[in-house]
């Protein structure tokens, strides 16, 4: 069987046993901000098992993608080194939200394992939890597995818990035994061994408790089924071979590897490492990219910036000179795109981010290897054996030269690397890496909305069609509690059972308007969308009392409203024109739309210059006069997305999707916003500013309708003003900049010749106090200098003449001291004029310092230059 094939009859088998098929969520988790990727395939019902969320079905299996990779669950330190870890893989489970339990559970594993995918049951082993007798017996009495190959194992193994507290409860996996020719070899190897004879391919977790603060374990009222089981595993074990790495998800990209390194996998151990690293990585990176996750120096992104660094420097150790990189990214698309379609339509963004970050890569990489050969003859110098743990980490850390490239150095030079010092610096990282993301970027739902959501409070959104309803009072929350009313002056949010109100989502504002109600108003001040079909609007109660089951009026601020809609159409057609001028790689990073402006964040790889981006603004406002109608409809996501319509990153979309045309081919997006009608609605569109925003992202700020309008006249006013005041016409002006740019840059060539002269002059005339002390000649004056740059120049200038001696010059300026010290090179072993410097500043109240030949100083004390200055010569003297 293929992996495909692998993958389908799992889904199959579990959909004929009344599971709903899922698809799989984003590597980004969007409503758990305490993960950093999506790691599990429980990880999208996390609201079902704490009972914070409902949906239709109570049995559901996935393929869900997943990654480890950073933060607490980490695997990339091993892959390439073992053939079963990885950053990216993914994860078949079935799920029961309080239906089925134990008894279905491993029934159907067994069914699945033995008569579907014809694994020999008499090489099954299984393990449960040291106290789950239930389990045990289901194995033993039921699926008649011999008690022998039944494994008690602890807590450390066997129960799973999601927190300190909440639910948990205990496991069972099952295990096959490879064979004698696989592990450790040893004749007593059993499960509990760490190798890799009895592997791990199936978890089943009974999540059956909840854990109180002091440990008591009470029943769950309805207990769940949470199982998962690698497909890159099964792959393996189905497909009869003992590294993931020989199955037919990696084998035709390694082939590519190969053929890129013109090397050979499984010619050599050390080399395959290489093969591994390289095929696993691609895919992470691939899958990241295409969710939305961009290298950057921080969180996710700084994962994923390792991840591919990691996989350049394994590349050279291969041989390889070229960028690569994207080109295996490229196979991973070729091979997974028919299951995963987004991946082919973000085929050249996820190859133009890559290729953009090898380039990036290999000047840091140079540098690296320079900086790791300097603290090398660093050690050296100091008749040192041992390369600092701390230097080795930066290398790692901030280079991307991974350990064994530093240890390979350190041998070839006779030294040693602190590894202690090292691991300690990887620790402490770690320690900062996990807290770092915490949070994420997602805003956490508070608790209180959590329970009323999980009562099935729900609030319609009608504001498609109107901005006025009469709705329903179904909360009240002041401070962040529950109340049953809240009168004049009091910040409250209010949920409504139906509003017009649009909740803040997809980088539109909420929006802002009115409550009424009999002898009751409140100004809505924001609206946010909580979860799913959940709006609060926030705001004050003006007068009155505003209380839960209370009729009243919905009234949105309709100007603001339609301002805003204009804006986010714009930013459909401003996304259409880039993609159009500046290629298929361009997809929106994010955005925010509000009344006033709105910004619009794009992936790109350089600065859009000038002439570009007045392109993209006039072809925007082409299509705005062409006045194109936008079509909005709802359809099921799965059809919604064989439509071709752009997926923004940062959105998470239900089973069911709006999408919206403009006109016939020009633009069509998932999107949930609220727009105009027509394009030409929008008026006029104006870019007022392009910007860097990180690494690949750029970012657009721009104006529609009225704010456009205004925007343009206030331009124009400006430069009819600024005209005038230079005496000429709007038409003339920037000639007349330019004449007067050109009058002013002679008038400053001028000057500067003036002052050569004066300094020149001056300088002939200082060389008359010339002193001689203990054999050099000494020349100390008080001059008038402007700025230290100043006071060089006219050194020099008196250096030109002064073939051997010490210049000492000050000069005061805005009640502050300068100073300048020059010895000529055949002194400097006598006289350092570091040291002169420094004397003389302190004397001012400051500090000095430079090179033996030429230092600089000053201090805030000017009244008593004349006094240092005539100190000069006992300093030399002494």
């Amino acid at each position: 069987m293929t992996f495909r094939e692998i993958r389908a009859t799992f889904l199959d088998f579990f959909k004929t046993r009344g599971h709903q098929i899922v698809r799989s969520s984003s590597l980004i988790p969007r409503d758990d901000p305490s993960l950093l990727f999506t790691n599990a395939g429980m990880v999208q019902f996390k609201g079902l098992y704490l009972g914070t969320e409902t949906r239709s079905y109570s049995r559901a299996a996935t393929s869900q993608k997943c990654v480890r990779a950073g933060g607490k669950h980490n695997d990339l330190e091993n892959v390439g080194y073992t053939g079963r870890h990885h950053t990216f893989f993914e994860m078949l489970g079935n799920f029961s939200f309080g239906d089925y339990f134990k008894v279905e559970a491993i029934h159907w594993a067994w069914e699945l394992l033995t008569q579907v995918y014809g694994l020999p049951a008499d090489k099954l082993w299984a393990s449960v939890y040291k106290d789950d007798d239930e389990a045990f017996d289901i194995w033993e009495k039921q699926i008649g597995m011999p008690a022998e190959r039944i494994v008690r194992l602890g807590e450390k193994d066997n129960f799973w818990a999601m927190g300190d507290t909440g639910p948990c409860g205990p496991c069972s996996e099952v295990l096959i035994d490879q064979g004698p020719g696989v592990g450790c070899g040893r004749p007593d190897c059993s499960p509990h061994c760490d190798c890799d004879r009895h592997l791990e391919i199936w978890n089943l977790v009974f999540t059956q408790f909840d854990r109180s603060p002091d440990g008591t374990l009470t029943p769950l009222p309805r207990p769940n089924i949470d199982t998962g089981m690698g497909l890159e595993r099964i792959s393996a074990v189905v497909q009869g071979v003992t590294s993931n790495y020989d199955t037919d998800l990696f084998k035709d990209l390694i082939r590519g590897i190969e053929n890129i390194a013109e090397k050979n996998y499984s010619e050599h151990a050390k080399q395959d490492v290489s093969f591994r690293v390289i095929s696993d990585h691609a895919r992470a990176t691939a899958f990241l990219i295409g969710d939305g996750v961009l290298p950057s120096n921080e969180g996710r992104g700084y994962v994923l910036r390792r991840i591919i660094r990691r996989a350049i420097r394994f590349g050279q150790v291969l041989g390889i000179k070229e960028m690569f990189l994207h080109r295996v990214a490229g196979h991973v698309i070729d091979l997974m795109g028919e299951d995963y379609p987004d991946l082919v339509t973000s085929r050249s963004f996820i190859e133009g981010i890559v290729l953009n970050e090898e380039k990036r890569f290999a000047d840091t990489l140079h540098f690296g290897m320079k900086l790791l050969m300097d603290n090398v003859n660093d050690v050296k110098d100091r008749k040192g054996e041992i390369i600092p743990g701390s230097v080795a980490f930066k290398l790692y850390d901030t280079y991307g030269l991974s350990l064994d490239i530093v240890q390979d150095v350190a041998r070839e030079e006779n030294l040693k690397v602190d590894l202690a010092g090292y691991d300690e610096a990887m620790n402490r990282q770690r320690t900062l890496s996990q807290e770092s993301w915490k949070g994420s970027g997602e805003e956490e739902i508070p608790e209180v909305y959590q329970r009323l959501s999980s009562q099935g409070l729900t609030s319609a959104f009608v504001g498609y069609e109107t901005l006025v309803s009469d709705s329903k009072v179904v909360a009240v929350l002041k401070g962040g509690k529950e109340v049953r009313s809240a009168g004049a002056g009091e910040e409250v949010e209010v949920v409504l059972d139906q509003t017009p109100f649009y909740g803040e989502a997809g980088g539109q504002v909420g929006d802002k308007g009115w409550l009424i109600g009999d002898g009751v108003r409140m100004q809505v001040i924001n609206t946010v969308k909580l979860k799913e079909a959940f709006i609060v609007h926030r705001g004050v109660v003006e007068h009155g009392t505003f209380s839960t089951g209370a009729r009243v009026e919905a009234r949105v601020n309709e100007e603001e409203r339609r301002a805003t809609a204009l804006n986010h159409t714009a930013t459909h057609l401003l996304h259409a024109a880039l993609r159009e001028i500046l290629g298929p790689h361009v997809k929106q990073a994010g955005s925010l739309v509000s009344s006033q402006r709105f910004r619009f964040d794009f992936s790109h790889f350089a600065q859009v210059d000038p002439e570009t981006l007045k392109e993209v603004e006039r072809h925007v406002n082409r299509t705005i006069r062409e006045n194109l109608p936008l079509i909005t409809s709802v359809l099921p996501r799965e059809e919604a997305m064989k439509t071709g319509a752009m997926a923004i990153f940062e959105e998470r979309y239900g089973e069911s999707v709006r999408l919206v045309k403009v006109g016939d081919g020009v633009s069509l997006e998932l999107c949930g916003g609220t727009h105009t009608h027509r394009t030409g609605d929008v008026g006029l569109f104006k870019i007022v500013s392009e910007s860097a925003v990180g690494a690949n992202v750029r970012r657009i700020e721009a104006l529609t309708g009225k704010a456009a309008l205004e925007y343009v006249q206030n331009q124009e006013l400006e430069f009819k003003e600024a005209s005038a005041l230079l005496k000429t016409s709007p038409e003339r002006l920037r000639e007349r900049i330019d004449k007067l740019l050109k009058e002013q840059r002679q008038k400053e060539r001028e000057i500067e010749t003036l002052k050569s002269r004066l300094l020149s002059a001056r300088s002939e005339d200082l060389l008359a106090g010339v002193k001689e002390i203990k054999g050099a000649k000494v020349l100390v004056r008080e001059v008038q200098a402007d700025s230290p740059k100043d006071l060089r120049d006219f050194a020099d200038r008196i250096k030109e003449n002064f073939n051997s001696g010490i210049i000492v010059l000050g000069a005061s300026k805005d009640n502050k001291a300068m100073l300048l010290c020059m010895v000529t090179k055949d002194l400097v072993t006598r006289f350092k004029a570091g040291e002169i410097i420094s004397r003389l500043s302190e004397m001012l109240g400051g500090k000095g310092g430079g090179r033996p030949d030429m230092a600089q100083g000053g201090g805030s004390r000017p009244e008593l230059l004349g006094q240092a200055l005539a100190s000069v010569g006992e300093i030399i003297s002494k």
